[in-house]
């Protein structure tokens, strides 16, 4: 803004204070409806998704949906979970506190036990007069944080581990489980993120005549193992172009602390227990976590579609995550559970009233940031616990300083990932103990994580500062 002398005798005339509190609501508009309305959220997961899209500047997968979805906000090119395993990256993202050693582990995670002194993303909502409702995937434990929901958490006991053909059930026997994928000519109104996306287009049709503002959480299941969905996602997909990654092995020098047995993906029917599986199963593997993301993506527009039909779509901010990345063979491995780039990062795009579509942001982000980012945006006051940093210069500002670095951290491991390396320690005790392996990627030169160059003399000052940033946040486990 341009003061020229006569805008000085008017800032002269209100006084200071008052050009200060007239710049800071206006400010506090970013994220309101230009009726000055408190906006809506709807808070969109999914589980396992990988950032490759094409608005993501891959052609891998085939999502129109979610490429309409980042041209109306900001998307954010570098975001990381901090633990790549839903439950607890669910429960670190939802509480906006890190995991450890001993909070938020494994995917059985409890934000209500582990976090039980702490008000979560929800119920810092509800507490502020908005109705919040949960459906689907939102927290891994349907029950969980019960209390933060305006109404029950609504869920089908079987969202998650499904399948359609009666022949592929009837293989589930212990620990076995069905195969890891199935193509069924079935509708799609028969598969439980169908029904899922169907009871949040309800509510929102619902809530959207109420006064009050909602905050509408909505978990998809899918790409989540098995990889069930329709036939007709399968054929957006001609298998002989379906191409397996070129790093389907360890990576050289690394110490073998760090090798990982994908055991998830070990429980499905036809998987091997140990070593590598087919090539043949490789590429239908990959074919039908493609296909299942397409699925996920024609429930997405089903929902953008509602927000317009229903006139909200201006005053309702939308935040749409994946809660961790997944594997698809990259050094042979798969599923997540790795501090590997492929494995902790997802995408995070936001849409909110009064921020420009099209953004996109190539800073270090991480899930703690999400909490309050949208208490900001909301206008709500930020809980003294939380441990992330907004993102809302960001929203304004795409380039606007953020952080030098992001963690994540999965059992024995911790990472730290700067703009340029990562690196990464295995220690016993779920990390507290002794160390086990070190590793360190130069992620300009090497971007797929091939190579470790920790004993490279050329990257000692490096290692040490890394070092030294992983060991500050290591000392505040105990917080």
């Amino acid at each position: 803004m341009r003061i020229d002398r006569y805008s000085w005798q008017w800032f002269s005339a209100i006084g200071v204070l008052s050009a200060v509190v007239l710049f800071t609501g206006m400010a506090s508009r970013v994220g309101y409806a230009n009726d000055g309305q408190r906006p809506n959220v709807l808070f969109l997961a999914v589980d396992d998704l990988r950032p490759e899209m094409a608005c993501y500047g891959m052609l891998r997968m085939i999502t129109p949906h979610l490429d309409r979805l980042a041209e109306r906000g900001v998307r954010f090119d570098r975001a990381y979970c901090n633990i790549a395993v839903c439950g607890a990256s669910r429960a670190s993202l939802m509480t906006g506190l890190r995991p450890t050693p001993t909070r938020f582990m494994s995917y059985l995670t409890r934000a209500d036990e582990d976090a039980q002194h702490v008000p979560s993303l929800p119920m810092i909502f509800k507490r502020h007069g908005y109705h919040t409702q949960s459906n689907g995937k939102v927290y891994h434990h349907r029950d969980d944080d019960a209390a933060a929901w305006s109404e029950p958490p609504w869920r089908r006991a079987t969202s998650s581990i499904w399948w359609a053909l009666p022949e592929n059930r009837a293989l589930v026997e212990g620990r076995q489980l069905g195969p890891a994928y199935e193509a069924a000519d079935v509708p799609d109104e028969q598969y439980p993120d169908h029904q899922i996306c169907d009871k949040t287009l309800a509510d929102l049709r619902r809530l959207a005549g109420q006064d009050k503002p909602f905050f509408l959480a909505c978990g998809f299941c899918r790409p989540h193992l098995p990889f069930v969905v329709p036939q007709k996602y399968w054929d957006l997909y001609p298998a002989d172009r379906i191409r397996l990654p070129d790093n389907m092995y360890f990576p050289h020098d690394l110490p073998e602390a760090f090798q990982y047995n994908w055991g998830e993906l070990r429980h499905y029917h036809g998987i091997p227990q140990q070593g590598p599986v087919s090539e043949a199963t490789a590429r239908k593997l990959i074919h039908g976590y493609y296909a299942s993301v397409s699925f996920v993506d024609a429930q997405i527009g089903r929902l953008l579609d509602a927000l317009d039909e229903l006139g909200i779509a201006e005053r309702t901010i939308i935040v749409l995550w994946g809660d961790h990345g997944w594997q698809l063979g990259e050094h042979g491995f798969w599923c997540k559970h790795t501090n590997f780039e492929v494995a902790s990062r997802t995408p995070l795009m936001i849409v909110a009233p009064g921020i420009d579509g099209g953004g996109v942001s190539r800073r270090l982000v991480e899930f703690i940031d999400i909490y309050p980012t949208l208490c900001e945006l909301a206008g709500l006051p930020l809980p003294d616990h939380l441990q992330g940093k907004s993102l809302h210069p960001l929203l304004l500002g795409v380039d606007a300083e953020h952080k030098e670095a992001v963690f994540t951290r999965f059992d024995r491991g911790d990472a730290v990932r700067t703009d340029r390396y990562r690196y990464k320690e295995m220690r016993a005790n779920r990390g507290l103990g002794d160390l086990e392996g070190v590793g360190l990627f130069d992620l300009e030169k090497d971007p797929d994580e091939n190579r470790n160059v920790a004993e490279d003399p050329a990257y000692g000052e490096v290692l040490v500062k890394l070092r030294a940033m992983l060991d500050a946040v290591r000392a505040g486990y105990g917080s």
